[in-house]
């Protein structure tokens, strides 16, 4: 028998080109899948009332360290700096596979709330075998769409962060690899979350590059941030050891000269920017229109709830006020007029969404409202009173609404929140990364007094 769900006399952002916008608009989804965007659809379903919602296509974070729902905020005033300190060489290694279970899960589910229905979970907490599978098993169970990015262990700073001399161990990633990815259908994928040049020994470099491309699943790596791996010219070094690709996802790239953006276009890589973590910890200026520049379709992340806060919203306005103040900027300082290339609210909204399709190589099912693609869809509550009265849809998304206005969350065709509250056992992802809290901050007080 035949799901059908009917999201009926919304205002429709579509973010496809050929459908449009419709100011009243209604989405069919039958079986998991979109089959129909019109302006009025009759079918026996399930009909949402759309009255008074925008309808878009689920946000989609290209990179963020999940396993870090379980210290949120707890370096609030922390640079980039500062975090490899903070974090990785002071709780990461304390995590245990129960922890990084609790943070995925409530991570999440977090992202859903939100109306992130696409995540790539930057995974770089794999100091025992056991810890994938935790990882894997709270995206799992939260029902997000997500890519998998298998990355290092962080049992040691120094080990892992500086010049290092081990390499991601294949047979696991081979094991987690055959375990859980043997389709490329599902709404779990597989990437390889890599250190890359200037952290690592050039035959580690090698060694990860080639596992990724053995196995056939794309990498991401950090690149041209701050201070640590901004002077690495790290583009550079992949381009001489011969290992650029469309493969590959580049996060951060706020130091990139332009022969290196011009390498990353050239080689067909896509991009990942972190806005409100690269203004606020020291990376670095967003490059969201550089990229742009370069025929590039830069995509949004949240990076590190350490320190920032993990939705959608918070990122395309420090991604759209960065650039505008930057630009605006250099023009007083010339007396010269604005260029007509300023970013705009809706230029947000596609970042958002179908850019950060296209990064996590899965445009083909997700990033806009269009009949075929898997039905990720979000409708935002336009008649709160911070979002009303609404004059043009696109911008009280990107700059009014927030996540209490986040109304209904549709992943692949289920329902996760409904009237605005999560379909989901929050009481028991809350205790669980409670608890994990508590045992990291006990285990963080043993290891001082020890």
């Amino acid at each position: 028998m035949t799901d059908r769900i009917l999201l009926r006399a919304g205002h429709v952002l579509s973010m496809d080109p050929d459908i449009g916008d419709l100011p009243q608009g209604d989405v069919l989804i039958e079986d998991g899948r979109i089959t129909a965007v019109e302006r009025e659809i009759s079918a026996d379903a399930e009909v949402l009332d759309m009255t008074g919602r925008i309808v878009i296509p689920g946000f989609v974070d290209t990179h963020r360290h999940t396993w870090e729902a379980s210290i949120r905020n707890v370096a609030p005033d922390a640079t980039l700096d500062d975090y490899f300190v903070d974090i990785l060489d002071t709780f990461a290694p304390l995590y245990t596979p129960e922890d990084v279970y609790a943070a995925n899960l409530a991570g999440s589910l977090e992202c859903l709330n939100a109306g992130i229905t696409t995540l790539v979970d930057w995974s770089h907490i794999n100091n025992t075998p056991e810890h994938p599978d935790a990882a894997i098993q709270g995206l799992t169970e939260s029902g997000i769409r997500a890519q998998y990015a298998y990355g290092s262990a962080n049992t040691s700073l120094a080990d892992y962060w500086f010049e290092s001399k081990i390499a991601i161990p294949g047979d696991d990633v081979r094991r987690i690899r055959s375990s859980y990815f043997s389709s490329a259908d599902g709404l779990l994928t597989m990437a390889l979350a890599t250190r890359g040049p200037g952290f690592c020994l050039n035959d580690v470099v090698t060694a990860e590059w080639g596992l990724a491309r053995e196995l056939d699943i794309p990498i991401t790596v950090h690149v041209a941030m701050g201070r640590l791996a901004g002077r690495f010219g790290m583009v550079k070094q992949l381009h001489d050891l011969g290992l650029l690709g469309a493969d590959t996802t580049y996060v951060h790239c706020c130091y990139f000269s332009d022969e290196e953006w011009q390498m990353v276009a050239d080689s067909g890589g896509t991009v990942s920017i972190a806005p409100q973590v690269e203004v606020q910890m020291g990376h670095g200026w967003p490059p969201v229109m550089k990229a742009i520049e370069f025929g590039l379709r830069p995509s949004l992340s949240i990076d590190v709830v350490t320190t920032v806060p993990g939705d959608m919203f918070t990122q395309i306005r420090a991604a759209f006020g960065a650039e505008r103040a930057r630009v605006n900027a250099d023009c007083w300082k010339a007396n010269l007029p604005v260029p007509d290339t300023m970013l705009t609210a809706r230029q947000m909204l596609g970042i958002a969404t179908r850019n950060g399709a296209h990064v996590a190589g899965l445009e083909d099912r997700t990033g806009s409202l269009t009949p075929g693609k898997r039905a990720d869809v979000v409708a935002i509550d336009a008649t709160a009173l911070n979002v009303a009265p609404v004059h043009d849809a696109a911008a009280a998304v990107t700059l009014s609404a927030d996540v209490s206005n986040v109304d209904t969350v549709i992943v692949d065709g289920v329902i996760h929140k409904r009237d605005g509250r999560l379909v989901a056992d929050v009481d028991r992802a809350r205790r669980l990364v409670q608890e994990s809290r508590e045992r990291l901050l006990a285990a963080k007080e043993a290891k001082s007094a020890a």
